[in-house]
């Protein structure tokens, strides 16, 4: 059982993955207008849905997720939240979107995808790390069309995906708006990057960097903000 700010706790399945930066720190890079309708594409047991509730006691998510166990535990972690009425879980294809949402719907989509591209090669990773069943072009079809006009768009994923994210992003008219380059280190690598798109945007990105620790191992004011140290 994870312990989340506010009081707020999470329950994760036997099989899912655990309670990682990348989750913690797009929690923390999605910003909300009040009373906002936020859809989780690929939502699991609820992590991110969970995280933005305990922070925003005005919005509501609804997630969409393939796997029926994950979605069950997300519904269990929104009664045990005492949320059921702000955190929905629909057991989904999110390929099948337009055919269960009415297009227009949110004011913001949130994702935390598969990074792999599906292939051979990609087999020595895990499933859900695989886009077999969510490509990043059938992923921003799905977020363009819940989106109404105007409304963002926040994903983390790996930076050798940045060029895709930003062709497709334009393909469907969300337009990166701003991007966090994330390190481990201060003297390391970019790890992440955390990317936030608008619907029917002009162009114009932001483009910020931040590090969890220094280059001696300290932890970071950034990294203490987001563990809520």
């Amino acid at each position: 059982m994870e312990q989340l700010q506010n009081g707020f706790t999470l329950e994760l399945c036997k099989d899912a993955f655990p309670l990682s930066t990348d989750s913690i720190a797009l929690a923390d890079f999605v910003k909300l207008t009040k009373d906002a309708a936020v859809l989780d594409l690929g939502s699991g047991c609820g992590t991110l849905g969970i995280m933005l509730c305990a922070a925003d006691p005005t919005c509501r998510v609804t997630g969409v997720e393939l796997d029926a166990n994950a979605h069950r535990m997300a519904l269990r972690n929104a009664e045990n939240n005492g949320i059921s009425s702000r955190l929905h879980s629909i057991c989904a294809d999110l390929r099948t979107i337009p055919s269960i949402l009415s297009p227009g719907s949110f004011q913001c989509c949130v994702s935390n995808p598969p990074y792999y591209a599906a292939g051979p090669q990609s087999k020595v990773y895990p499933t859900a790390r695989r886009e077999d069943n969510c490509s990043l072009q059938e992923l921003f079809s799905a977020a363009a069309w819940a989106l109404k006009y105007g409304g963002d768009f926040f994903l983390v994923h790996k930076p050798e995906r940045l060029a895709e994210i930003c062709a497709l992003g334009s393909q469907h008219s969300l337009e990166p708006k701003r991007l966090i380059l994330l390190r481990h280190r201060t003297d390391g690598p970019i790890g992440l990057i955390l990317v936030q798109c608008r619907k029917g945007a002009k162009p114009g990105l932001i483009i910020e960097e931040e590090s969890l620790h220094t280059p001696d191992g300290d932890a970071t004011d950034y990294y203490r903000r987001l563990y809520h140290i």
